[in-house]
C-alpha cells in the first residue's frame, strides 16, 4: 500500500506542477480552432524570431558538445591540479540567475569595455548581436553535457582504451572507435537536454539581445513581448511549438535507446 502512496503523491505533484500549466496553455493556444495558430506562426516577424532561435540552439549545442565531451574525458581520465575547481566552474551556470549571466557579458563584451571595445573597433559585434546571444546561452547550458558524460566514462573504465592503445590505436582513432560508442546514448541525452535548455532560455538572451524585433528578437523573448502586448494567440502558439519541439525530441530519445540495447 506505501507503493501506491507513494506513486500516487508523486504523480499528483508532477500534475499539479507540470501537466495542469502546460495543459492549460495547450488548451488555451486550440481553443479557437488550427486557423489562429497558424495565422500567429506564420507572422513574419515570429518566423524570423524561430529562425533567430534555431540559429542560437545550433551553434550553442555544437559547441557545448565538443566542449562538454573534452571537459568530461579531462575530468574523469586527468589528475591535474585545480580538477576539483574546474568541476565546480562546470557547475556554476546552476547556481548563477540568467540575468546575472546577462549582465557579465555585458560587462565584459560590451563596446564601452575592454575587450567588447577593442572587438567592436576590429568589426565583431557580440552585445546586441548573434555572439552574445550564443555566449549566453551556451553559458547556460554548460554542464548538460558534462554531467551526462562523466559518470559513463567513469563506470566504463579505461580498460578498454587500453587495449586499442596496446594494438596500435592513436587516441583519436581510440575515442572514435572505443570511446565514443560507450558514451553515445549519455552523449545524445545531454545534446537533448542542450537542445531543450537552449530553445527556452530567456534571462540571460533578454539582456544581451536588445530584444530587436525582426533582427535579435528569439522565440521567448516573443512571447513575452506578445504577451505584454495583449496579443495572447501568439505567445500562446509560440509557447506550445517550443514545448512540442522539446517534447518530441526527450520521447524520440527515450524510445530509440532501448531498442540499441536489445
Amino acid at each position: 500500500m506505501p507503493k501506491y502512496a507513494l506513486r500516487s503523491v508523486a504523480l499528483g505533484y508532477l500534475t499539479l506542477l507540470v501537466g495542469v500549466p502546460v495543459g492549460l496553455i495547450f488548451w488555451r493556444t486550440f481553443e479557437h480552432g488550427l486557423k489562429p495558430v497558424i495565422d500567429s506562426l506564420t507572422d513574419p516577424s515570429v518566423l524570423h524570431a524561430f529562425r533567430v532561435t534555431a540559429i542560437v540552439a545550433l551553434w550553442a549545442v555544437l559547441l557545448n558538445t565538443v566542449f562538454g565531451v573534452g571537459v568530461a574525458v579531462l575530468l574523469v581520465r586527468h589528475r591535474f591540479p585545480g580538477r576539483r575547481l574546474l568541476s565546480v566552474l562546470v557547475d556554476l551556470p546552476i547556481a548563477v540567475s540568467p540575468v546575472v549571466v546577462g549582465l557579465a557579458l555585458i560587462l565584459v563584451y560590451g563596446r564601452h569595455a575592454p575587450i567588447g571595445g577593442w572587438l567592436t573597433d576590429h568589426g565583431v559585434k557580440v552585445i546586441f548581436a548573434y555572439p552574445g546571444m550564443v555566449l549566453a546561452t551556451m553559458f547556460v547550458s554548460l554542464p548538460l553535457v558534462v554531467r551526462e558524460v562523466a559518470p559513463v566514462l567513469e563506470e566504463i573504465g579505461i580498460e578498454q582504451e587500453q587495449a586499442a592503445w596496446t594494438l596500435g590505436a592513436n587516441r583519436l582513432q581510440t575515442f572514435r572507435r572505443v570511446t565514443l560508442p560507450a558514451i553515445r546514448w549519455a552523449l545524445a541525452y545531454g545534446v537533448v537536454l542542450t537542445l531543450a535548455r537552449s530553445l527556452g532560455e530567456y534571462g540571460a538572451v533578454a539582456v544581451v539581445s536588445g530584444r530587436l524585433i525582426g533582427k535579435t528578437q528569439t522565440a521567448t523573448l516573443v512571447v513575452e513581448e506578445r504577451f505584454q502586448n495583449f496579443d495572447q494567440g501568439t505567445a500562446y502558439a509560440v509557447s506550445v511549438t517550443l514545448a512540442l519541439v522539446a517534447i518530441v525530441v526527450l520521447i524520440l530519445i527515450n524510445v530509440l535507446r532501448p531498442k540499441e540495447h536489445t
